[in-house]
């Protein structure tokens, strides 16, 4: 049985940590709301960019001179994989599934025989599958130093994609991210990010389709749009991570505080029944000595 001093320097120990973690479940909760309305807003912008896509590919579809991020390479050879996760830890499962989703599509990719690269944007993803594929990161890309963050971070991201998309390093870009729901659910998100993965547009069952006239032409407006598009669908997946990021970690600090409040209860519980044998333990042998005598 521990001493009665282990177990008060274990019950100190574990309140300074229940500190600790309710002061991190604060930081986290204030940081939570900027972020998740940054996530929201970016949202509809990357979506009407998708939809803006969608109707101005209708034209290129079967066009052997559609620009090479809407076509292609014409290939399917090698496969970037663009992991995107947070640099810090403690936030439960949030990094570890990002990198179980990557690693299931990584797997299917190697056994149907392509070439695969990653690009890690974020250094958890990397702690977790630098195991099974260091040979295979061509770069890792850490967002530990942004405070805030903005389009220009995305646009770096997207250049060093595009520039090795015209460069002939692959052929297909695959972005992993997590979409943040609320506080407690972050769903693991795969999008295709080139060639672009055009949203299927819906049909319109009463009345004909509207015919529109694009002043420069498609094609032209298509070469603009579509290196934008790549930071933009990186900027917004970064903003879902922050949110999810913040999310996680508030859960996380939660539970760890209350594990800790949990932990408290029972060494105290243990502390008094110690110590309570121990004065027992004391009154018998003085009783038991007055006696003898």
């Amino acid at each position: 049985m521990a001493s009665l001093k282990t177990l008060r320097t274990r019950i100190a120990s574990i309140k300074a940590t229940r500190k600790i973690t309710k002061a991190m479940q604060m930081v986290a909760a204030s940081k939570l709301r900027r972020a998740q309305d940054a996530a929201v807003a970016a949202r509809p912008y990357a979506e009407a960019m998708e939809r803006v896509i969608a109707n101005l590919a209708a034209a290129f579809k079967d066009n052997p001179g559609a620009p090479a991020l809407l076509k292609g390479t014409g290939k399917d050879e090698t496969h970037l994989v663009i992991i995107a996760t947070a640099d810090r830890g403690l936030c439960g499962p949030f990094n570890s599934a990002i990198s179980r989703a990557a690693r299931k599509h990584i797997e299917r990719l190697l056994k149907a025989g392509k070439t695969v690269k990653l690009l890690h944007v974020g250094r958890k993803g990397f702690d977790v599958l630098k195991r099974f594929y260091r040979p295979k990161v061509i770069d890792t890309i850490e967002m530990r130093a942004v405070r805030q963050l903005k389009f220009e971070h995305a646009e770096k991201i997207g250049t060093r994609v595009l520039d090795l998309f015209h460069a002939g390093e692959f052929d297909v870009a695959w972005l992993f991210y997590s979409k943040f729901v609320n506080v407690i659910t972050q769903r693991p998100t795969k999008q295709k990010l080139i060639p672009v993965e055009l949203p299927p547009i819906a049909a319109e069952a009463k009345g004909a389709r509207a015919a529109y006239e694009y002043e420069p032409d498609e094609e032209e407006i298509l070469e603009a749009i579509l290196p934008r598009n790549v930071s933009v669908q990186i900027f917004r997946a970064l903003l879902e991570n922050a949110a999810g990021e913040q999310g996680a970690k508030m859960t996380a600090m939660d539970s760890a505080t209350r594990n800790a409040g949990d932990m408290i209860d029972r060494f105290t519980l243990v502390y008094n029944r110690t110590r309570q044998a121990q004065i027992t333990k004391e009154l018998i042998e003085i009783i038991s000595g007055a006696e003898a005598l």
